[in-house]
Formats: structure tokens, sequence, C-alpha cells
């Protein structure tokens, strides 16, 4: 039987226990580039013991970013940066992967701690979002994107494209692609943001258009030895949760049939209005069903930081990884901290030697 400290093979990766750090926004890059906050963040989190490190979401073309401060993919000095992080990432003991998005109506906006909002019309900082439909988020996000010509999509498919063979080059070895959170994808797939009576609104089918050629244009230039996954919303909490989780199990099977391996379960964040039911593990149970009617590997995040629990999810066939994301910044080495919680054998080898060793030794405390 699995548990949190099995390895996972996914293609031809293998991870060394099922632990995987979450894509965090750091919000700390100029034009896209990486710098030493990045070098420093993620080289920490690698030598922390987890399997995977996912390096936050990275945009796939300038307009695609959530703020100014994002990391890009859409040009090749970006992907000269990032293949430091990710030869970091691999040097400390983990697998490099990385996420890349675009941020559709949410774009152009200001950084959480200062204001969350979208950057003021006036300011030189930001830009025009685009969407499938001109309808604005709302709430702290007003902005009334542009929608969509079909040029646009056929634009940003090849941006996809190209932010992928970057990763490639740099090193990586395992690509998420952020169809979550209201974001571009998630926005063509919901009915809050897309209002479009084209081939790619309407229906589910027509909704899901988009995130299917997207899928299938970047499957055809990303190793098939290597994993293609994604992050998606499957609910919403707005009260018609059955009917957006049949929609997206459904799309997601086809996911997999168009080459993706393995889908991050995640929750929409298409409307404001949404009333999420916070609370630890609370997403294990939507996982779980995801991962039986599709039948492929899933993962999930939010409240999965008690080792026990996130133990258990792997244990009783809930998920096959747990992505871990605020625990790492409290606590980088979180995997020492679960291994010594679930009472594994020699926990502090859960860590780089240099660091194992001395923990192993000297002990002034009786063990139990």
């Amino acid at each position: 039987m699995a548990d949190l400290f099995s390895s996972f093979k996914l293609k031809d990766i293998t991870l060394k226990n099922r632990i995987a750090v979450a894509p965090m926004c750091q919000y700390q890059a100029t034009d896209g580039l990486i710098n030493d906050w990045h070098q420093v963040h993620y080289t920490s989190l690698a030598r922390g013991g987890a399997g995977l490190v996912v390096v936050e979401a990275t945009a796939v073309s300038p307009e695609g970013r959530i703020t100014p401060k994002c990391l890009g993919l859409w040009n090749d000095e970006q992907a000269q940066g990032l293949a430091k992080v990710a030869s970091a990432i691999k040097n400390a003991g983990a697998v490099a992967g990385i996420q890349i998005g675009h941020a559709g109506r949410k774009a152009s906006a200001n950084i959480p701690w200062e204001g969350d909002d979208h950057i003021a019309d006036d300011d030189a900082r930001g830009w025009q979002p685009i969407a499938p439909s001109a309808v604005a988020f709302g709430a702290n996000l007003p902005k009334v994107p542009t929608a969509m010509t079909i040029e646009d999509i056929e634009r940003v498919k090849a941006d996809f494209v190209a932010a992928a063979k970057r990763a490639l080059a740099a090193g990586f070895e395992w690509l998420e692609l952020h169809f979550a959170h209201g974001y571009l994808a998630q926005s063509f797939f919901s009915t809050y943001a897309n209002q479009r009576t084209d081939q790619y609104g309407g229906s589910a089918e027509g909704r899901g258009r988009f995130l299917l050629e997207t899928i299938a244009a970047v499957r055809d230039v990303w190793p098939s030895h290597l994993p293609l996954t994604a992050r998606f919303g499957v609910i919403e909490f707005d009260h018609k949760d059955e009917e957006t989780l049949t929609e997206s199990i459904t799309l997601v099977k086809q996911f997999k049939q168009a080459g993706l391996d393995m889908l991050n379960v995640s929750i929409c964040f298409s409307t404001p209005t949404a009333n999420i039911p916070w609370s630890p593990a609370f997403l294990a149970p939507i996982a779980a069903r995801v991962r039986q009617e599709v039948g492929f590997p899933v993962a999930t995040s939010w409240g999965m930081d008690d080792p026990h629990q996130a133990n258990a999810a792997i244990e009783d066939e809930q998920m096959d990884l747990v992505m871990i994301g605020k625990a790492f910044l409290a606590n980088p080495h979180w995997p020492y901290q679960a291994a010594q919680t679930l009472k594994i054998a020699r926990p502090s080898w859960v860590l780089p030697a240099s660091y194992a060793h001395w923990l192993a030794r000297y002990s002034t405390v009786k063990a139990d």
C-alpha cells in the first residue's frame, strides 16, 4: 500500500515521495525574469525533501501575467534564467516542474499586498486584459476585458506551445498547465465568463474546446516520456456543484484522451459570489471522485498540510500526490516534520545528507 513517503512514477519520471511543493506566486520578478529571490527560494524548497517542486505560475505572454511582478516564459532570456532554477531544484534532490498559464480577465492586477485589484487605467504599469467574452470578474477586479477574436485564441495557444518548448529547453521535466482559478482557460469553461456564441462557447463541449486544443498542441511538443499535467477547477461552490463537477469530469476524461497524464484538482474561482467551505482536506473527496471516474492520477492542494491527513489521502487512494503550499513557506523542511509526525524510520534522511546526518546525531531529547 502506498503512503506519503512511497515513490511515485509518472511516465519516465520517478518522485522519491508523494509530497509536491505547489506552485505559489512570489511576485518578485521584473519583466518576467528571475532574480536572487527565486534562486534562493526554490533551492531552499527543493532541499526540504519534497519529491517534486513546481515553479509558480509563469506567464506565456506579457499580457498573460497576473501582475507586473510575475514570472514569464515568453522569451529566451527568461528561459535561460529559469534554467538555473531547474538545475538548482534537481541538484537539491527534487524533480523540477513548472506551471505555465495566462491570467485572462484577472490580468493587470496589483500584487496582493499592494491592493490585489486591477491596476488603474491611467497607470502605465497596466495593460488591457483579454478573455473569452467582455465580462468582468467583478469585486476587486472590475476591469472589462476585451473579447478574444479567433486570431487571439490561436495566438494564445501558440504562446502556450512556445512556453512549453522553452520549459523543456530550460530543463524542466514536469509541466503543469494552469487551467484553474478563474484565469483564461478556466474562464473559457465557465458560464460566468464565457458568453460566446461561436465554436468556443455555448455548450460544455464548446466551452471546453480551447482547453482541449491547448492540451493537444502542447502534447505535440512536450516529450511523450515526460509528465504533462494541468491544474483545473472542477467545482465552484456556487450551489450548482453537481452540475459543474459532472461537466468538469466529462471534460477531464477528454483531457486524458488528448494526452494529459495527471490532474491537480482545484477550485474554479470564476465568481466572487462563491461560498467556498474552507476546512482541512476539503477537496480530498472531490479529488477522489475525479480519480475514480476518470481513471488517472490526481493531486490536490488546499488544507493538505496535516501529515496524518496527507498520508491518509494517499493510503485511502483519494489521490496520488499531495500538493503542499503555505506549510512549505512556514517550514521549508515540512517533509522532515511530516516524517517525524508519522514516525517514519530515520526521519531526518528525507533531507539532504548534509542536514540529515547532523539532525540524527547527538540528540539531547530522548526518543519515544
